[in-house]
């Protein structure tokens, strides 16, 4: 009826059967597929649908019965709350399983063409401490973890949950427990609005808040001194008065802090401030230098946008370079360096990085012979990565700033064989173009995402080059690509590489080669 309220709806002792896409599980319901988040295969659980449609369903876990024997103890305790790992209940081996099983699935459901075998997943051998770039966010609404919020009752603002009915029942909208989810979280927002935040936070985005800070004390994501730098940061600021950003008000002074840590040892931190005043950040920045010595070069950039993307604004450097120098090694003796920038783009896991780049190398199967484009080729690092084995280097990518970066690594190794071209590959590489360069003999491909335009699939179909390497953040899309890309190449070889433990994303690089035809 029009006007009516919608009911919620509560599935009693759901057993979840299997892990699904983007970090869930799913279970089944009455024929019906039900995704249900922070849940493994084998647990019992009463599950709030927030989303109910026709043929699936997504929900929350409200209570456990049976917990599986494939979970595992998560080692953070912020688990759960902050977005940046989704996986910690699950063992390793297990999140490496599925993660090959998805890909294979993508690939065959959505590609609808033949694949060879799959090769092993190559899983990482840090799972803690892997990435060299992080973002803190520093900001006035602390989140408020489910344990503290239910054991103060000057925060509870709704009864706990356990009332209304059951499988396929309804729930009115006063009985849910706080959750990370800002949907269910809106059911009792009208009669009873949660708290603002327990105060600032130092930390990253709650999952799902816009706003809302998890305060972290300790993360596992990036080595020391990732957390020394944030506390730093943070004790100072309190200390001084200085204010935190409000993100709903766009007021405050902290923004952020991005830091990159190489394995080289050199460490950048990039302060972000809302607020041009040079007499608080030179104090800070001296601080943070003074306190953190490790830190080889610290910059600064005011961000006074409504927006946290840094793309249109200039870093000032304070100290150092204003850059690290980071290290790929392809091999015994082979090491390759290369100049990050605040703004740069580099593979977050370094290691695995080596890894996927030494696929894709033994996937073109060079032999010093052969013209190699390298496609989004970013800063370079996949072309300059396979260059010891090739006879020359064309790397194409959209954005000038990426190029400029190129072309300043490849001179950073000393290399005379390379060329790196700011444009569209549609519109770059031209009868004209290829006169001048040569034609590829190999293709490598690493395109965002979403993939690649169907008119640049359409460019590589007519280059025609005898092998194609493409390496994907993406499986879905990548099997899209391949579907259109099998009018005249076969799948030949299939590597699913994980560079982000516990996470639900996974990297994957194919071999297609050309049909005699």
């Amino acid at each position: 009826m029009p006007g009516r309220r919608k009911k919620n709806t509560i599935l009693e002792k759901l057993l979840i059967e299997d892990f699904a896409a983007e970090g869930k599980s799913l279970g089944r319901w009455q024929g019906k597929v039900v995704f249900v988040e922070r849940t493994v295969p084998g647990d019992v659980v009463d599950v709030f649908l927030y989303k109910n449609k026709k043929d699936w369903a997504e929900g929350y876990p409200l209570v456990f019965h049976e917990l599986s024997q494939r979970r595992t103890e998560p080692f953070c305790k912020h688990f759960g709350d902050c977005g940046g790992c989704q996986w910690q209940m699950v063992p390793y081996t297990e999140q490496l399983k599925f993660k090959q099983k998805q890909v294979q699935d993508l690939l065959q459901r959505i590609g609808k063409i033949p694949l060879p075998e799959f090769l092993p997943i190559i899983g990482a051998s840090d799972d803690r401490y892997y990435r060299n770039k992080l973002e803190y966010t520093f900001g006035v609404y602390r989140y408020i973890p489910e344990k503290e919020y239910r054991a103060s009752p000057e925060l509870r603002f709704f009864p706990s949950q356990g009332s209304g009915t059951s499988e396929g029942g309804t729930l009115e909208s006063q009985s849910i427990a706080l959750t990370t989810d800002k949907t269910t979280l809106k059911l009792s927002e009208a009669k009873n609005p949660p708290p603002t935040g327990g105060g600032r936070g130092a930390g990253f985005h709650a999952k799902g808040l816009f706003d809302k800070i998890v305060d972290i004390e300790k993360c596992y994501l990036q080595p020391e001194p990732s957390n020394q730098i944030r506390e730093t940061i943070r004790d100072y600021a309190i200390a001084n008065e200085l204010s935190f950003y409000d993100v709903r008000h766009h007021t405050g002074y902290l923004r952020n802090v991005q830091l990159r840590i190489c394995n080289t040892g050199e460490v950048m931190a990039n302060v972000i401030v809302g607020e041009d005043d040079w007499n608080k950040t030179e104090k800070l920045l001296k601080y943070l230098q003074q306190n953190v010595p490790s830190i080889t070069t610290v910059v600064y950039t005011v961000n006074q946008k409504k927006n946290d993307s840094l793309h249109d604004l200039e870093p000032v450097t304070y100290s150092g370079n204003g850059y690290v120098i980071e290290k790929l090694s392809a091999g015994p003796g082979e090491d390759f360096q290369f100049k990050i920038g605040p703004k740069s783009f580099f593979q977050t896991n370094t290691r695995q990085a080596e890894q996927l780049y030494r696929i894709a190398r033994d996937f073109a199967e060079l032999t010093g012979n052969e013209i190699v484009y390298d496609l989004y080729c970013g800063t370079g690092s996949i072309g300059i990565f396979v260059s010891g084995q090739a006879k020359k280097i064309i790397g194409v990518e959209l954005i000038e700033e990426a190029i400029e970066d190129a072309k300043q690594n490849a001179a950073l190794n000393n290399l005379n064989h390379t060329s790196f071209f700011a444009g569209n590959v549609i519109d770059v590489c031209n009868d004209e173009f290829f006169s001048e360069h040569g034609r590829p003999d190999v293709i490598i491909t690493d395109p965002p995402r979403m993939g690649m335009h169907s008119k640049l699939v359409q460019k590589i179909l007519d280059m025609a080059a005898p092998v194609v390497v493409y390496v994907s953040c993406n499986p879905a899309t990548q099997g899209r690509d391949l579907n259109l890309l099998g009018e005249k190449y076969e799948v030949t070889k299939v590597q699913p590489v994980d560079m982000f433990p516990h996470t639900y994303h996974i990297e994957n690089v194919v071999q297609l080669k050309l049909r005699n035809s």
